[in-house]
């Protein structure tokens, strides 16, 4: 049997453990994973692009787990009453090939990504941070306030978003949790209340959502809306005012902010901080960019943890993923096994 959360109860999971409490865990995790990154399997997500959007996989394994995601990004789907994202996900046993658990990743990737960005905050912010400026409103960005306050405390916050139904709903959504939200009039003034700021803006074109002067120095800058060819959100010259970290440098180049940038533009894989093998922000004054695009790891530690924090819970099911014949030569034995008598 395979081990299955399924939206419902990934939802009852969620709303009822909260998402402050789930991403100190979930960053552990991370973090876990950041430190073995040599020891797994890597590559680029394997990704179909089409005029709306985009169908990937990202796939990934260490000598006992492998993992997979499947998602799709298409920025047009809310106007046609679809999400933007959507995604599930599965490991398997290295030593059998066999699924062991699996579940929906649209709850589970908008914790995941928001984990991953205090993760990388946490790192790269100064510790002095107090506010998060927030440029874009839309599904992901209640995660990011969350998980911002959960591991770095920023509880102010100054959001911008061009639709302001958009901002009315975040505004609903988070001010009974007890955030202190101002509403800016542009981008330029979320960017420059920030301490850490975030971008996650889903219109697939290369954007200039953070123009270089915006940015004021000692800012960390969480972009996460650039994440497949075409599609950008920062000023090319703010890269080059501080040092970019990122995930994957294969898979970034094409994706993220960089794909902007010559292909021996200088970046720092993330995973070196974390595990104290190089430096992170070196002075109070420094901008740091994490030009994050999601990779497969972080997924693989997403699906680690939800399935070690679900165990023996009602939120898991166990459902019938693999053909099991009594004896494993004989797959056609078990059509006559569960044929009708007569």
């Amino acid at each position: 049997m395979t081990g299955f959360v399924g939206v419902n109860d990934a939802a009852r999971w969620v709303a009822t453990t909260g998402v402050e409490a789930i991403v100190p865990g979930m960053v552990e995790y991370l973090e876990h994973d950041f430190r073995r990154w040599e020891q797994f399997d890597k590559m680029p997500r394997v990704a179909s692009h089409t005029p709306l959007g985009c169908m990937e996989l990202m796939p990934t394994a260490d000598t006992e787990l492998y993992g997979f995601k499947y998602v799709n990004g298409h920025p047009s789907n809310p106007a046609r009453g679809f999400n933007t994202v959507v995604a599930f996900g599965m490991l398997a046993d290295v030593s059998n090939g066999y699924p062991i658990f699996m579940s929906e990743m649209t709850l589970l990737t908008a914790i995941r990504t928001s984990s991953t960005s205090a993760m990388a905050a946490k790192a790269l912010a100064r510790k002095d941070s107090r506010v998060h400026g927030m440029v874009g409103a839309g599904s992901q960005s209640e995660f990011q306030a969350l998980a911002m306050r959960a591991v770095l405390g920023l509880n102010e916050i100054v959001v911008y978003d061009i639709d302001p139904d958009a901002i009315a709903k975040f505004v609903r959504n988070l001010r009974p949790l007890g955030f202190e939200i101002t509403v800016a009039a542009d981008a330029a003034e979320a960017a420059a209340a920030g301490d850490v700021v975030t971008t996650c803006t889903a219109d697939k074109r290369r954007n200039v959502i953070l123009r270089d002067g915006d940015v004021r120095p000692g800012t960390h800058v969480n972009t996460i809306g650039g994440d497949t060819p075409g599609k950008t959100e920062l000023d090319p010259a703010l890269l080059d005012r501080g040092p970019v970290f990122v995930e994957f440098p294969p898979q970034t180049r094409v994706e993220g902010e960089i794909q902007a940038k010559p292909a021996d533009f200088p970046v720092t894989e993330l995973w070196k901080v974390i595990d104290g093998r190089v430096p992170g922000r070196t002075s109070d004054d420094q901008i740091t960019i994490f030009d994050s695009v999601g990779f497969a790891i972080e997924d693989f530690a997403a699906l680690r943890y939800l399935r070690d924090a679900t165990l023996g819970t009602p939120y898991v099911t166990d459902i019938d993923l693999v053909a099991e014949p009594d004896d494993p030569k004989d797959l056609f034995g078990l059509l006559g096994a569960l044929s009708p008598v007569g």
